[in-house]
This record gives structure tokens, sequence and C-alpha cells, in this order.
């Protein structure tokens, strides 16, 4: 899964000035293998009566980790108001857990599997508007994530003096991997208990405040810990080891925020420096650009893990080795991406993108990685300079494929190409550039943070508030970027002894303002169509124009 970025062979270089240089290849001539999606992918990806029927409020998951045995025995309590009237709802958990039983004031009701999905029946009709719960039993041996976090499931591993260290990761496969829940992005619940027994002498990290640790009788030790907030199901985490704690505070736009660290007690010392060192620069960044940080009630946490990271909500998963630079890589190439840790500033961004705004079908995981990759250069920007940002912004290009669209198909659970890290990035500095006006730019950020503060969105929210916010016609970019796989071309041509200008798009009735200068001069804006028209620059010929190639990402023809 793209849950983060691979990095990419620097020959991806070549094969990219192929591509930005050669003329657009029609949609006539392009044979598109069409994907196929399984009756599962469509119950675990659409929103069904079934599953629209009823809204979560609450849930209180209470499970036990056998680690010896990699397995789980537990419970979750559903809370719920019901949208409508209804006999029958879907909740969701992997095949391979077994549901033991279904408790509805205090009867077992009945249920049927189809793939993932449970069915259950009640007893008489809920009516709409009314509150009510029932319980998951459930059990078995979860799936176990071969190379997390890119692929879901829990981790089992043991730390540098053999002890047990376990973690989940189950962005993009879902959280019903591991336990039962309605596992779809657009119904988040309103807050939440999460309780986790572990063997006596480990500890449990979860998401929001701890609560209460209590020593159960059979040799294990439960850890309650309360999410005040609205979260995703895949930010649901459970962080299992010999972590040890120090903490600090964060004098921010909402006043103090804690900030609490759970490491190894072998890392303790290469942590306080390198967590100090980056998380206050990234909140103070963060602030400035988007907003207050989404969950002071829950406040903001780092926890170490034995895979590499993710955006778990207010207890961000950190395993990059407390390293500069994603495991001491710099993305970019441009030498900026080694002056602070990756996995820090990228997971913590999350929490503005992904976190508070999410999108209500993994289609729309751009929305969540597109900003945050962007955030990456606002990080630069804010302790660097515009220009260092910028440059590393440009540098994310070489991570570009061009392979599929950036958003995904519908209603099955699949989201789109990895692109929508370093295009996505790339796109939002081309908007910025448009807009050509940096205080707008970042009232439009903030604006996003407010506007759909703890709230799921669709393309259309995110896309028509920067259209409307800005006062440019950027429908047609954000549609070629995000939709198309191909970027757009940017034609100059001779016609009458003028020179002229066109775009070559996919998207229908494509425009997009583009720099372009006399060599030597001013960048100025003209807006082409995809009409051949006069480009209106003075002494303008096609030896001597120059496109702002720094700030857009596109292909250029000139005949």
């Amino acid at each position: 899964m793209n849950h983060l970025p691979l990095p990419k062979l620097h020959y991806q270089i070549m094969l990219l000035l192929a591509v930005i240089f050669l003329p657009a290849i029609t949609k006539a001539q392009l044979i598109e293998p069409k994907e196929t999606f399984t009756h599962a992918d469509t119950l675990r990806g659409s929103l069904t009566p079934l599953r629209t029927c009823y809204d979560i409020n609450y849930y209180h998951l209470d499970v036990k980790v056998n680690i010896d045995e990699k397995a789980l025995s537990g419970s979750n309590q559903f809370k719920f108001t019901a949208t409508q009237d209804f006999t029958k709802l879907q909740f969701d958990l992997f095949a391979n857990l077994n549901v033991d039983k279904v408790v509805y004031k205090g009867k077992t009701l009945p249920y049927t599997r189809d793939a993932n999905a449970v069915f259950v029946t009640f007893p008489k009709t809920i009516t709409k508007g009314s509150k009510d719960e029932f319980m998951v039993y459930y059990s078995g041996h979860p799936t176990i994530a071969k190379n997390a976090p890119w692929d879901g499931g829990l981790v089992f591993k043991k730390d540098s003096l053999g002890k047990p260290w376990v973690a989940t990761a189950c962005e993009g496969v879902g959280a019903s991997i591991w336990w039962p829940n309605k596992d779809h992005l657009s119904d988040e619940v309103d807050s939440m208990m999460i309780s986790i027994s572990v063997p006596k002498g480990l500890k449990d990290v979860s998401n929001g405040r701890l609560r209460k640790v209590t020593p159960l009788k059979d040799g294990y030790t439960r850890f309650d810990w309360f999410v005040a907030n609205p979260i995703n199901n895949y930010d649901v985490a459970a962080n299992i080891g010999d972590y040890v704690h120090f903490g600090d505070t964060y004098m921010g736009e909402k006043g103090k925020l804690t900030m609490d660290y759970w490491v190894l007690p072998a890392s303790l010392e290469k942590a306080k420096k390198q967590f100090t060192a980056n998380v206050k620069p990234m909140l103070k960044a963060f602030e400035h650009w988007f907003g207050p940080y989404p969950f002071y009630e829950d406040g903001y946490k780092l926890v170490e893990t034995p895979h590499l990271g993710m955006e778990h909500q207010s207890a961000t998963a950190y395993g990059n080795h407390f390293l500069n630079g994603y495991l001491g890589y710099d993305m970019s190439g441009t030498g900026w991406g080694t002056k602070w840790d990756y996995i820090i500033v990228h997971e913590s961004g999350h929490e503005w993108f992904g976190n508070n705004i999410t999108g209500k079908d993994l289609a729309d995981m751009w929305i969540h990685e597109s900003f945050t990759c962007y955030s990456e250069s606002l990080f630069i920007e804010d302790n660097w300079g515009k220009k260092a940002g910028q440059e590393y912004n440009k540098g994310l290009r070489t991570g570009i494929s061009n392979d599929s669209p950036i958003v995904g198909v519908y209603n099955v659970n699949k989201e789109g190409s990895g692109d929508m890290y370093p295009k996505g990035a790339v796109l939002l500095n081309m908007v910025r550039t448009i807009i050509n006006d940096d205080e707008k730019w970042r009232t439009i950020l903030r604006g996003l943070g407010s506007t759909f503060y703890h709230q799921t969105v669709t393309y259309d929210q995110v896309v028509n508030y920067i259209n409307d916010q800005s006062g440019k016609n950027l429908l047609p970019v954000f549609d070629q970027y995000l939709h198309y796989k191909n970027l757009p071309i940017l034609e100059f041509g001779v016609r009458e002894g003028k020179l002229v200008s066109r775009w070559i798009a996919d998207a229908k009735d494509f425009t997009m303002p583009v720099l372009v200068r006399v060599k030597g001069g001013e960048y100025k804006f003209i807006t082409p169509t995809t009409r051949f028209t006069p480009v209106e620059v003075e002494g303008a010929t096609k030896d001597n124009i120059e496109v702002d190639t720094f700030n857009y990402y596109i292909g250029l023809l000139i005949d």
C-alpha cells in the first residue's frame, strides 16, 4: 500500500523527461486495461442502506492481545443513532477472525457473514432518530503484516533486548482487519475508549489520553485510553512494548498542548534529541499554515514502533530510527530533505489532512496525501525560506510516475496512484503560484481546516472550496492533474506571423494561467485555452519564450 512513498531510482528522471517532451497521446491511441473488482470490494467500499442506516457515536474497543499465540480476543461496543427505520445493519470484520456473538439488550442476535462483512438482524425495528447500542464479541488470529505499513495487519517483533514489540497498521486495507467496526471512511465515531490488555511488564500506548491502568488477575494489564475527538477507524492503534515515557508542552494557538513521547529504553537519549529538534518547529510551521493543531483535547504523541510510521491520530507511529530525512534519504534530491525528520513532519502533517479533514471514500486519499506531502515544503519554507521550500517541492518530481490517475475508483475501497504524494504536492504549489497571493493561499489552507473541522469530505467539497475562495477557475486544473495520468502540454507555434499557444489536455475545456517571459525578462501570466490564441507578451518569439518550469509541472511543445 502507498501509505508512505518508497524512494524512487533516479533513472525515472530520464523517463519523466521523455514523458514531458513527447506530444500528447490521444485517447484513441491508449488501450487502458479495465480494472475488475470483487463482490467483497463492493461490500467493503460501498455505502448501502445497511451502512447508512446508522451513525456511529461511540465505540468501546476492549481487546486482549495474546502475544505468544499472536491472537486477539475481546469485544467492541457500538453506540449509534438511527438515521432511518431499520431491522438489519452491516458491520465489518475480516473473515479470518471469529464473530463469537452479537448481543443486544442482553440477548444474542442472529447474524450472517459474507466475505468480510457481517449482517445483524434485530428483533424489532430500530426507529429513525433513536439511540441504541449492541456488542460484538470476537476472537482469532489476525492478519500478520508482512511489510507494514504498506500492507495492513499486526506487527509482532522483538526489541533489541528480546522483549515483545507489537503494533497495528491498517490504512487502506481497513481497521476491520483486527477489530469489528463500521469500516468506511465516511462515518467517524465521535469519541472512543480503547482498552488493550497486554502481558504483565509491557505497556500499551494508544490514541488519546491514558485514563486508567488496571492489573488483571490473569497476569495481564489493561490500559484504558480515551479519545475525545472524532477519529477515523484506521487511525485507531495499539502499540505494545517495554515503553518509557517523557514529555513536554507547546504553547500554541489554542493554549498549552501536551506532547508525550513513548520509546524503548535504549532509544531514550536519541529520542530526546531528535524529538526536541523537530516537533516544536513542526507545530509552529503547521499551526501557521493550517491553523491550530486539531486535537488539543487528546494531546500530541509520538510512539516508537517496529514499522516506519503511520498517522495514527494523537499517537503518531514513529520508526525512522531517529534519523533526518526518510531513513536518512532525501526524497527530493535537493539536500533540503535531510535537514529534518521526514516521519515526524510528514506523519504529523496528517493530523491536519487525513485526521482532521478525512476523505469520505478511499478513492480520495489524495486529500490526505497530497496536502501532507505538500506540507513538507511549507515546513522547509517556515524554517529556511520560500525558495528552499519550492526547490524541495520541485525536486519531488523525480518520484512521479504518471502511471495512472491520482483519484481512485469510488465505492470499492480503491485508492489511486502513488503519485498522490509528489504529483499532488506539485499540483498544490502550482495552485499557489496561480493564485499569486501567499497570504490568500495561507487563508485558504487555514480555511479548509476550520470549514471542514473534524469532518469527512468529498473531492467536490475540497476543490470547490479552493476554487471559490481563490476567485480563480481552478476546476480544470484539479480535473487534469487528479483524474488523468497525462500532463497537460503547452504548445507554442506561429500562425500568420504571430506567436500563439494552446493547451493539449484530457480535461474538458482545459485552461490554466501560466507564467511566461521573454528570456531574461519578467514573468507574466498568460491564460491559454485548448485553441490557439496569441501570446500577449511583447517581443516574444518561439525562440526566446520561456515558461516558469520551476513552479509549473507541464509538458512543452514548440513547433
